[in-house]
């Protein structure tokens, strides 16, 4: 009892002494609060979504609070200094107001940590574009009822849980969520129990006493249940797993899930309805970022910015990369400085921060299957920012032995396109919409690759660096494996260097400027199996050396365009690969003959004329043959070759290629072919320079269709067709393709080029006409499966369609087609009818060029006697509102009568190139463009808007559907020349 009176006696006089302490406190605790919350505003100042608003307001309200405080404070700051230590009364009340203040501050922190939990707001935030088009999509997704999970994948460092913490942050505040989003950071071990702890603890769930990993999961899906409406977040997961042994009841009234990883199977494996894949920055906001966090107090002098923007550059717009070297370089002035870190960026990035190393060696380190570990590796034998050919990449791979044992070469490369696209989906590789035959590897990628390769004395890679010439033979240890010196500019072996190289494979000189190869180079390099020449454009001829390289199976010399002269190669027995394709070779190898282990052959596009009778047929193992579009090689000698899946050459007549047809249609295995026939061979309008699938095509040139003895035998799954400068097409497109025996779907592209009896595409004269468009095998099916066509110089060609009896066109006619172009078709008045426009939906493409007396692109009304299905009001609609929802380019050019493109309004969203040239009859652009807060605004992806300069009047003239449109696209415009007449 004594003990508690004492403590009741001196608890004032403790705090009357300790107010100092205490005030120190407050001080501390308004610093923190204000900091983190000025943070905030800073980050949402400007700020236009709705969520984004209410957080804005949240925090300005708590911001004013502190504020408050601390304009309180500084007042008893300055009363404790006008009051004497001793007056005990005034000093006791000044303790109570600072513990009051000390409740409240706490009252307040514990509001902030609601809208920023602990670790979430990090200072490596950042504004820009990208981020704020990502959450505008990622919330369109989320405020949809339907939806319930969302995934957020990309490579290492590139934003994605930052991304993240801006949902967690918009959910936490002003929503209906607040007190229910959970974030959960994936433990990475892969393990279901580990997982099921993070979630637990996130949800405030004890599954202390339970190890059976259903009845945890059962455990917390009961808690969660009782949830009216949560979100979790799942950061950074790398192993697919099910969402219901977990135990997060996905898909209940108002519950979310946000998964982040790096692989985008994953976000597809745990069950997420929508993914987005978070982009590195564009070169503006990287710059932007860069500058933000350098903070530098003055601008950059110019020539230090240039070096600053060099060294952006090479972080390839990761922001983690852009913020780390912005860090090292803070407050560095000196130019020298400068200079010195470029200098080591250039060598390697990540080698200067084993942090960032860590960060991304992780992507390679889950990839759980050998072979996506050498061929990721693989990749970095390609220059930095390198379009690497996906069917390159696949034949090294192939040669390389890092594909599995398959009987037929197409499924070798189906193997490897999966290889390829589960490294993008793992966002280890990268590739676009527009080069989609290309990956790329991302530079900082590539140089956690590069650092793995360095470690290993079995790798020499020296990719891209601008060598003069070859590597001093000290340079060439004898444990080398695999050496890579693609895209350099080395012209000249030095003559007597001979690399002592005894387990040497795979050589890689691609992409130089070789003139020659001394013959002592290859000497000591006898366990070579792949030997890369290619595209070395100087060099003429190869030395005599190769010829003893009896291990190699791949020799590889296309585009070397002036080689001449290749050694006997009768003693490569092991030679699986000969790729001659663009050389100057004007005779076959010598001892090609005995090559009986080769798989591919490319000898196209060389100076051959010949090939000995009786050469071919011994090559008994080839999958793949391309030979030159003016060499005939006999279908006898075809049929020796049992196991082809490739041809690519010609016939010097139809019935050569019937033959060839009959024949492989006796064979249950495809054959991928790529023929001309013509009476003198001239080219190939679908070349194919690369040794992979080719697309199944057949160019007829000059010949004479209506004087044939029997049918045309056109091989079934045809792909492609070019009619050139033939005779004796009959009127209709449909009615040539029932001759033909092409009356499947299939058939993507058609080419017809100077064929003067063709009037239409397609002709109804009756109604057994119309019952045969009816059936399943009809002449018209192929124009279902038709992605690209394309008309040139056909005097009597009329349009797309022709039809003398009342008529509904078959509802899919055109569905798939891609792009057509037209040009010198000088009958053609209109093109596409409003009917027909409903059939348009995929179209991307439209080129009309020289057509002089064509006068409207869509006409006002049907044409003929066709009949329309529509409803007035639907036909109404069509002819007010004409919708191209894939329109990509538009091209309109030498159209002298051309006064009208279409009567209603065009929406195309999606077009990226406008080009108007020698239009001069046209006065009104019907592109219809979306609107912001009432003004017009031009599609996100346009780039251009190409006119003549002299035709600029004409441009200021015309009419455009909204007043301000013209206006607006004005910096898109660009000025081009006169094209050459096609």
């Amino acid at each position: 009892m004594a003990n508690k009176l004492i403590d009741l006696g001196l608890g004032p006089v403790h705090g009357y002494i300790s107010l100092e302490k205490k005030m120190q406190h407050v001080q501390k605790e308004l610093d923190h609060l204000a900091c983190r919350s000025g943070d905030m505003i800073t980050r949402v100042r400007g700020a236009h979504s709705h969520q984004q608003k209410k957080r804005k307001r949240a925090v300005e309200e708590l911001f004013k609070v502190v504020e408050d405080i601390k304009i309180e404070f500084e007042c008893l700051k300055e009363q404790a200094q006008q009051t004497s230590f001793y007056n005990i009364y005034a000093r006791w009340k000044m303790v109570q107001h600072v513990d009051k203040m000390i409740k409240e501050l706490t009252k307040q922190g514990a509001s902030l940590e609601k809208i920023l939990p602990g670790g979430l707001l990090v200072e490596t935030e950042w504004q820009g574009r990208t981020i704020e088009i990502n959450m505008k999509e990622i919330w369109a997704w989320l405020l949809n009822d339907g939806i319930s999970s969302v995934g957020i994948y990309g490579m290492g460092g590139v934003g994605k849980t930052t991304l993240a913490k801006r949902i967690y942050e918009d959910f936490v505040i002003g929503t209906k969520f607040a007190d229910r989003v959970y974030w959960v950071a994936d433990p990475q071990e892969g393990s279901i129990h580990k997982l099921q702890d993070s979630v637990a603890k996130a949800v405030n769930v004890d599954l202390s006493n339970e190890e059976d990993e259903r009845k945890r999961a059962a455990k917390l899906f009961i808690a969660l249940s009782r949830m009216e409406d949560f979100v979790i977040i799942l950061d950074d997961v790398w192993i697919p797993f099910d969402i219901n042994k977990i135990g997060i009841p996905l898909g209940l009234d108002g519950s979310k899930l946000i998964v982040t990883s790096r692989s985008l199977e994953v976000c597809r494996q745990v069950g997420c309805q929508k993914e987005i894949k978070v982009e590195p920055l564009c070169e503006k906001e990287a710059w932007t970022l860069f500058l933000e966090k350098l903070c530098p107090p003055h601008e950059l002098p110019l020539d230090v910015k240039e070096i600053a923007k060099s060294m952006v550059q090479r972080c390839g717009g990761l922001p983690l990369g852009i913020i780390t070297i912005a860090g090292r370089m803070k407050g560095v002035h000196g130019i020298h400085e400068w200079r010195e870190v470029l200098e080591e960026l250039e060598g390697s990035f990540v080698g200067q921060n084993d942090n960032l190393f860590d960060i991304l060696h992780l992507s390679f380190n889950h990839l759980r299957d050998r072979r996506l570990k050498e061929c990721f590796l693989y990749c970095s034998f390609y220059p930095e920012n390198y379009k690497i050919p996906r069917d390159e990449l696949i034949r090294l791979l192939i040669l390389e032995g890092l594909m599995d044992k398959r009987r037929s070469r197409l499924s070798l490369f189906d193997q490897g396109h999966v290889i390829l696209k589960r490294l993008e989906r793992m966002c280890l590789l990268e590739s676009n919409d527009r080069e989609i035959e290309c990956v790329k590897m991302h530079c900082l990628i590539r140089d956690v690759a590069l650092r793995m390769i360095d470690s290993d004395s079995k790798y020499m890679v020296k990719s891209g660096r601008c060598l003069q010439r070859i590597p001093d033979e000290i340079e060439w240890k004898e444990d080398l494996e695999k050496v890579s010196l693609i895209d350099n500019n080395i012209s000249l072996i030095p003559s007597g260097i001979s690399p002592k190289c005894p387990k040497l494979s795979s050589l890689i000189l691609a992409s130089n400027h070789l003139r020659s190869i001394p013959d002592s180079f290859f000497s000591q390099l006898r366990a070579l199996r792949v030997l890369d020449l290619s595209r070395n454009y100087d060099l003429e001829v190869l030395p005599n050396s190769v010829s003893q390289l009896s291990n190699l199976i791949a020799l590889l010399l296309s585009e070397c365009y002036r080689l001449s002269f290749v050694p006997p190669l009768g003693g490569l027995k092991a030679l699986k690969e000969l790729d001659l394709y663009h050389t100057a070779i004007k005779n076959v190898p010598e001892g090609l003959e005995r090559l009986v282990n080769l798989n591919c052959l490319n000898i196209d596009s060389t100076g051959l004329r010949t090939i000995p009778d009786g050469t071919i047929c011994k090559l008994s193992h080839l999958q793949s043959l391309r030979i030159p579009e003016n060499v005939e090689v006999r279908v006898e000698e075809l049929k020796a070759l049992k196991h082809l899946e490739e041809f690519q050459g010609g016939f010097y007549d139809i019935d050569t290629l019937c033959h060839f047809v009959r024949y492989r249609q006796s064979y249950e295995t495809p054959i991928f072919y790529s023929i001309e026939v013509s009476p003198s061979l001239s080219l190939l309008w679908f070349p194919s320079p690369v040794p992979c699938q080719i697309n199944n095509n057949v160019t007829l040139s000059g010949i004479d269709l209506g004087g044939g003895k029997s049918a045309i035998v056109l091989p079934e799954d045809i792909q492609q067709l070019a009619l050139i400068n033939c005779h004796g097409l009959s009127a209709c497109l449909t009615t040539a393709f029932s001759s033909f025996n092409i009356q499947r779907r299939g058939l993507t592209l058609c080419l017809i080029d100077n064929c003067p009896e063709l009037e239409c595409i397609m002709k109804v004269s009756s109604s057994e006409d119309q019952l045969v468009g009816e059936m399943i095998l009809s002449p018209w099916a192929p124009l279902e499966s038709l992605e690209h066509l394309s008309l040139h110089l056909l005097p009597n060609f009329v349009g797309l369609f022709k039809w003398e009896i009342e008529f509904d066109p078959p509802c899919r006619i055109f569905c798939h087609l891609k792009s057509i172009t037209i040009s010198r078709c000088n009958t053609m008045t209109t093109i596409f009818t409003p009917c027909l426009l409903q059939h348009l939906q995929n179209l991307e493409v439209v080129e009309l060029l020289f057509c002089d007396r064509l006068e409207e692109i869509i006409a006002d009304k049907e044409g003929g006697k066709v009949r329309s299905s529509l409803s007035n009001g639907d036909q109404h609609s069509l002819k007010t509102f004409v919708n191209f929802p894939r329109l990509k380019k538009l091209t309109l050019q030498h159209l002298p009568k051309l006064r009208s493109i279409c009567e209603g309004i065009i929406i195309c969203d999606s077009i990226e190139n406008i080009r108007v040239i020698g239009c001069k009859n046209l006065a009104r652009m019907p592109l219809s463009f979306s609107s912001i807060d009432g003004q017009p605004t031009p599609s996100p992806p346009l780039r251009a808007v190409e006119i003549l300069n002299e035709e600029l009047e004409w441009w200021k003239l015309l009419q455009w559907k909204d007043p301000g449109s013209g206006s607006v696209i004005q910096p898109f415009v660009q000025f081009v020349a006169e094209s050459p007449v096609v």
